[in-house]
């Protein structure tokens, strides 16, 4: 194990240009474009006898069946490209989205293949692709063949004068003159050539494959409005969960909190009601303490108000509201906001609540000793900053609240973005669109 370790830490010191001829990504790359060939001639050829059938045929009743056939083939062919892309060149794709008939009977079927804009991507693909496999074959072939032979010709050049009757490999010959490459000399020089090739092989094969990669992501994925479709349906179940997560929130907090001293406190006033008379004193004593717990009841409901949307953001803005947020924090805050006018309601209540629940992490979990938030507009953005001077260490991915804030910002287009290594400083920036 040791010796491995070693072997290992080894390796990683060599420079990269060293490295890539032997890495496992070269010969994937490799092998990526070694399967394309075969694979796009037979999609090629079947895709265009069937085309053309289709079309040429697309006057009589029998075309349309045939090109719709072309079609779904061509998304076969594409659902095994992508296959062979997110294992061999680890692309990381979605799949276009599903056809849809609307009565699953056969002429629906083939309604919907031929109204959909991925069959025909495929198709394009399944042409297209053909030229590129070649080139991209013939290329990458010549290098690593090449490389690999001439680097190790001082190997196998025993075999000319052995069996072929030569005395090295013939690097020109006519009718008059042949050169061989047979003395020392020429033998190390060719083993250096084809060292330049083995080292060049890699960046090659990679320049290859992203043509390769930008294919299969822009013919074979699905397309930006389905991409955006399908992210909007995300949002929308992000908003749905938080605005049910809110709600069970607040009826958490009226249940256990207001609600329950409301009920003590019509308790105590009915118990007042029936000692007025016969111990005025004790009862006068149970209304003061009744008129103490309506004014916790009271600030109870106010601060249930205020998370969820406070009067100070309604009435003053951002710029009020943040400074009310910062001065209930554990630590001192500097608040700068400027912004030429207000933002739209929904994105106003969004940054409030963004700053106050950082804020509120600062106060909990930072042991900090002074924080700053900053906010500001760019171009069609809201800016968020919040930084602090605490341990660090804050992440979105361990499971903390600020994966739920992340989800509610990326929800309206937002994004939020934590630098927080592990000693500190913090900053959290998030950003909005603006909508005046």
């Amino acid at each position: 194990m040791a010796t491995d370790y070693v072997t290992q830490r080894q390796a990683h010191r060599l420079p990269t240009a060293l490295r890539a001829p032997f890495e496992a990504r070269t010969w994937r790359e490799f092998g990526y474009l070694l399967l394309s060939l075969p694979i796009s001639i037979v999609m090629f050829t079947l895709s265009i006898t069937l085309f053309s059938v289709g079309v040429g045929m697309a006057v009589t009743f029998i075309g349309i069946p045939i090109l719709a056939g072309c079609l779904a083939m061509g998304r076969g062919f594409g659902a095994m490209e992508r296959a062979r892309a997110r294992g061999l060149l680890k692309v990381e794709m979605a799949d276009p989205a599903p056809l849809r008939s609307r009565t699953g009977g056969p002429m629906s079927w083939v309604g919907a293949v031929l109204k959909s804009g991925a069959s025909w991507r495929h198709l394009l693909y399944s042409l297209l692709h053909f030229p590129w496999a070649t080139f991209a074959f013939s290329v990458a072939m010549a290098f690593m063949w090449w490389g690999w032979g001439l680097f190790t010709y001082p190997l196998w050049q025993w075999v000319f004068p052995m069996y072929a009757g030569q005395s090295g490999l013939q690097l020109y010959g006519d009718d008059t003159h042949n050169v061989y490459l047979n003395n020392p000399f020429e033998i190390g020089l060719t083993s250096v050539v084809g060292l330049l090739f083995v080292l060049a092989s890699p960046w090659v094969i990679r320049a290859l494959t992203t043509v390769d990669r930008l294919m299969v992501t822009s013919l074979l994925g699905p397309s930006r409005l389905d991409s955006r479709v399908t992210e909007l349906e995300s949002d929308r179940g992000v908003v749905v969960d938080t605005a049910a997560a809110d709600l069970r929130r607040i009826e958490r907090d009226l249940h256990d909190g207001a609600q329950a001293r409301l009920v003590a406190l019509a308790m105590d006033l009915g118990l007042a009601k029936e000692k007025l008379t016969q111990d005025p004193e004790a009862a006068a004593k149970m209304v003061d303490e009744a008129h103490g717990e309506v004014k916790v009841a009271l600030q109870e409901l106010r601060d249930l108000a205020r998370g969820i949307h406070p009067a100070v953001l309604t009435d003053r803005g951002l710029d009020a509201a943040l400074s009310a947020v910062a001065s209930r924090c554990t630590v001192p805050v500097q608040v700068e906001v400027d912004l030429p006018y207000r933002p739209a309601a929904a994105i106003e209540g969004i940054a409030y609540f963004t700053v106050s629940e950082l804020l509120q992490n600062i106060s909990k979990h930072a042991q900090a000793t002074r924080a700053t938030v900053d906010v500001w507009r760019v171009d069609d953005r809201v800016m968020l900053v919040v930084t602090d001077d605490g341990q660090g260490g804050a992440d979105t991915t361990a499971g903390s609240g600020l994966a739920g804030l992340a989800e509610r910002l990326d929800s309206v287009d937002g994004l939020l973005v934590v630098d927080s290594p592990i000693g500190g400083p913090t900053t959290v920036t998030a950003q909005l669109p603006w909508r005046g």
